[in-house]
């Protein structure tokens, strides 16, 4: 027995050593998740967006920058993060994560099955211009999923968040044999980003996509601006 504190007026605690011997194990399951999406696949669609959205949100209140493009010629599909927690302690509102440091890399490949689960139920016809849209920590899954599976989009658009540290240039020369746009989005005041750490995105950002990124800093906040998302398409 000890008293916390030397204090006689403390409740005395029992300290024992369990001295556990732990293991790790993994096991594979069926799992199953939703996804949104926003207007009608049809004949007159030219843009097949897949937006990742960031983390706290949920997918069908992500669409709700998108609604603003040409309803028949834009689809928008906004798969789910799988983690999905309360956002404060009133248990009311629910968000959700993608990935956090923990077992990241087993954890990517969970998610990207995923996506590619999603990508194939939508059959996107060919004639459709593909374009993956992340936000915050969309961007690492966007990233990561179109260097990994060398997905064929005319656009890849990175807003407001860090590309992953492991990607490297040769994971994305790909983009520039599809004519792949690049475009990088940032807000000038984003009170997650500051100026060192803008320094650094910028110089990753060159390193991995070359002369085929466009920078764009906007006024503004960590935020997503509508305006900013239809002049994508115009």
């Amino acid at each position: 027995m000890v008293k916390l504190n030397n204090s006689p007026s403390l409740t005395p605690y029992l300290i024992r050593d369990f001295n556990m011997n732990t293991t790790e194990k993994t096991v594979s399951y069926v799992s199953t998740n939703s996804y949104s999406t926003l207007n009608k696949l049809g004949n007159k669609t030219k843009n097949v967006w897949v937006v990742l959205h960031g983390i706290g949100y949920l997918s069908r209140y992500f669409l709700k920058y998108f609604d603003d493009l040409q309803k028949d010629e834009n689809y928008i599909i906004a798969p789910q993060a799988p983690s999905k927690y309360y956002l404060n302690s009133k248990y009311r509102h629910v968000g959700a994560s993608w990935l956090t440091k923990e077992d990241t890399a087993r954890e990517t490949k969970n998610v990207i099955a995923y996506l590619d689960s999603v990508l194939h139920q939508e059959h996107i016809p060919e004639n459709c211009n593909l374009i993956i849209f992340g936000f915050s920590q969309g961007v690492s899954i966007a990233s990561r999923w179109v260097a990994q599976k060398k997905l064929k989009c005319k656009q890849l658009v990175l807003y407001a968040g860090g590309l992953p540290n492991e990607l490297r240039k040769c994971d994305f020369e790909f983009l520039q044999k599809n004519n792949t746009k690049v475009t990088l989005l940032v807000g000038d005041k984003d009170e997650f980003i500051n100026v060192d750490r803008l320094k650094a995105e910028e110089e990753k950002m060159n390193e991995l996509f070359g002369d085929s990124v466009e920078q764009i800093i906007f006024e503004g906040k960590h935020e997503v601006k509508k305006e900013l998302i239809n002049k994508l398409v115009e």
